[in-house]
């Protein structure tokens, strides 16, 4: 069955929040990983690579809220309602590719399905404009 977690988008200030968020809910970061640690990025301004790429922060039982900061430089126009995405994360990569080819029917492809360093993920806008991201971890690390 899939995992389904909030994935928010900040404007430069992703660690700012998840450091709150921390202290309201508790526990551990799962992940913490800034754009200057990624392969695959390419060029990045110097004052960017200590920026947040992915964090995660356990909540509750099986819940992980995830967030990212969202660079102009990679394109990322950050507006208030595409703040967020709805992550799921499929038990195969043949279910994610299944959800990523219905889901995103209609919709506009913002990466297609991958093969990254941490899992196969791509994400998109449905035919609704809700936005998605669909992770599956061969390693069976759950969401990344």
């Amino acid at each position: 069955m899939s995992q389904f977690n909030p994935y928010l988008n900040f404007p430069g200030n992703t660690e700012e929040a998840f450091n709150f968020y921390k202290s309201v809910f508790g526990g551990e970061f799962q992940a913490v990983m800034r754009f200057g640690e990624m392969e695959g990025c390419g060029e990045i301004a110097e004052a960017e690579k200590s920026k947040i790429a992915h964090i995660a922060l356990p909540v509750g039982e099986g819940n992980i809220l995830m967030g990212t900061d969202s660079l102009e430089s990679f394109g990322q126009k950050l507006t208030f309602g595409n703040n967020f995405y709805v992550c799921v994360s499929p038990d195969s990569r043949e279910e994610a590719d299944r959800l990523f080819g219905s889901l995103s029917d209609g919709g506009k492809a913002e990466m297609p399905m991958t093969d990254m360093s941490w899992g196969y993920f791509g994400c998109f806008a449905d035919k609704f404009g809700a936005q998605w991201m669909i992770v599956f971890d061969p390693n069976g690390g759950g969401s990344k």
